[in-house]
């Protein structure tokens, strides 16, 4: 029994299925954790989204960016990019089914260990607070409610946290913080715009929100997806999975139980 993390897919199916093999992946045993945007810019996002629904427990699934733009495009008036290579989604004949599946799938996965999310976890909430939050998106997500906050969840403000924004605001700054978050600014504002590695940005100015002073302190570590530019990070307190396989690099899966890393080379 082993438990495999895997950074962001963006539908780079095949590249999965021989890190799966490589390792003897068994669904009867053994559990795969996805750090989210399962779909968008790589080849295969139909056959992707069948493959992880197909696990059915075994998959543990958080919601990437990518992941919701699906779900605006599909029950709000989100428009689908063609370089997102999604358009097949909307033609399947089992579509209902992925995308139910998808809209109940949760911002943050939590294991004895560790929890699980796209981006990461806002620096300025603790452990309990992130998890209040990502209950509230999740429970509108699954409710008759899901296209008024795929409609809204758009915008970089509110940046900052604050215990008195409203209810729209809250949503939106929570889903900026599981799922965009890269950067913060000094004061712990989100910074939306720089996608940049750490060692390419004014230092004083950029802070990776994992390293920001202030951070509150968590009782797990944290692992998240979503920054290709960082070309993954393992530390006690953060692990990166995020390697830029649909940008013709690498993806990788960690074995969590021994912490052994395996990659497999971008194949298009």
């Amino acid at each position: 029994m082993a438990t495999y993390l895997v950074g962001d897919l963006q539908g780079c199916l095949d590249e999965l299925q021989l890190l799966l093999a490589r390792v003897e992946f068994d669904p009867a045993r053994d559990t795969l954790w996805l750090v989210g945007d399962l779909v968008a810019r790589g080849p295969k996002s139909l056959e992707t989204l069948r493959f992880i629904y197909g696990l059915g427990e075994s998959a543990k699934v958080v919601l990437g960016n990518h992941d919701l733009h699906l779900l605006a495009g599909a029950y709000a008036h989100g428009r689908v990019k063609e370089k997102d290579r999604t358009a097949a989604i909307f033609s399947a004949p089992d579509k209902a089914c992925l995308l139910e599946w998808l809209r109940g799938q949760p911002l943050l996965q939590e294991h004895d260990d560790f929890v699980m999310c796209h981006a990461g976890i806002s620096p300025l909430w603790d452990i309990a607070t992130a998890k209040h939050h990502a209950k509230q998106v999740e429970a509108v997500l699954q409710s008759e409610r899901l296209p008024w906050l795929l409609d809204s969840m758009y915008g970089n403000s509110p940046a900052l946290w604050s215990d008195d924004l409203n209810e729209l605001d809250t949503l939106r700054y929570t889903i900026n913080a599981f799922t965009r978050m890269r950067f913060v600014l000094p004061n712990g504002a989100l910074d939306m715009h720089c996608k940049l590695p750490p060692d390419e940005v004014d230092s004083e100015q950029f802070c990776p929100w994992f390293d920001w002073p202030q951070r509150k302190p968590l009782d797990k570590t944290v692992v998240f997806g979503h920054w290709a530019a960082l070309s993954g990070i393992a530390r006690t307190d953060v692990i990166g999975l995020d390697t830029g396989c649909v940008w013709g690099e690498v993806m990788t899966m960690l074995r969590w139980e021994d912490k052994a890393i395996f990659t497999q080379a971008a194949l298009n």
